[in-house]
């Protein structure tokens, strides 16, 4: 059975450190008291003193790898959140083409035969301003409003909200009324900035099939914000 002669260094540099701190000033005492020439460890000294230096840095800048690399995850999965709902509404508006998938880098539209119609029946919003600066959101189909199954091919509901003043009609215009979120089972909850205590809120909805066809806007409906 064969050995190194120099099995006894520890491998791992952490190990490699802590043996290392120990075993030159153990062995430059051993040199004194036998008195020994203390300018053979002259070399010894000056290599735990650079390794001392670069292993300190290489620790420091894994550390600084480590935290760089969470900050990065971190950011990363921020920006997917952010980009999954924006990029479902882009996805499902009428006049979003293949090519403008094709500049977004995001997944084109498959025309398939047999593909459901947009929805002929539209939703209906029914929003309870009973909390502050709260309103609880219910969407019911018109042509079935006492059950809450969407229409058949339905995926979700893209819903829209309108700030006015209050005592002020809703808005003709859609162009006014901006993208809240979609909703799939049928209720969402949105809250309101204290500011806007007091406010008439409009909302619109339409209904989008799995397949992205967009229904007829619903009625608008309309709530105060309770402040």
């Amino acid at each position: 059975m064969s050995s190194s002669s120099n099995n006894y260094i520890p491998r791992p540099d952490g190990d490699f450190s802590a043996w290392l701190r120990q075993y030159v000033p153990t062995v430059s005492a051993f040199f004194v008291t036998h008195g020994l020439d203390e300018g053979m460890l002259l070399e010894l000294q000056l290599a735990a003193g650079v390794w001392d230096s670069a292993f300190a840095q290489a620790v420091a800048a894994q550390a600084a790898a480590q935290a760089a690399t969470q900050s990065k995850d971190a950011a990363r999965a921020r920006v997917e959140r952010v980009v999954r709902p924006i990029t479902a509404f882009v996805q499902s508006y009428p006049a979003t083409t293949n090519a403008d998938r094709a500049a977004m880098g995001i997944s084109p539209r498959v025309t398939q035969r047999g593909a459901l119609p947009a929805p002929a029946s539209r939703p209906v919003v029914i929003a309870d301003s009973g909390q502050r600066l709260t309103h609880t959101l219910r969407l019911v189909d018109d042509g079935s409003p006492a059950r809450r199954a969407r229409p058949r091919g339905v995926e979700r509901a893209e819903v829209f909200v309108a700030l006015t003043p209050p005592a002020t009609p809703a808005p003709a215009d859609e162009r006014a009324y901006r993208y809240v979120q979609s909703v799939s089972d049928g209720s969402m909850t949105l809250s309101f900035e204290a500011s806007q205590g007091g406010m008439q809120a409009h909302y619109m909805a339409r209904w989008v099939t799995r397949r992205g066809a967009i229904g007829a806007w619903s009625e608008t409906s309309s709530a105060t914000v309770a402040a």
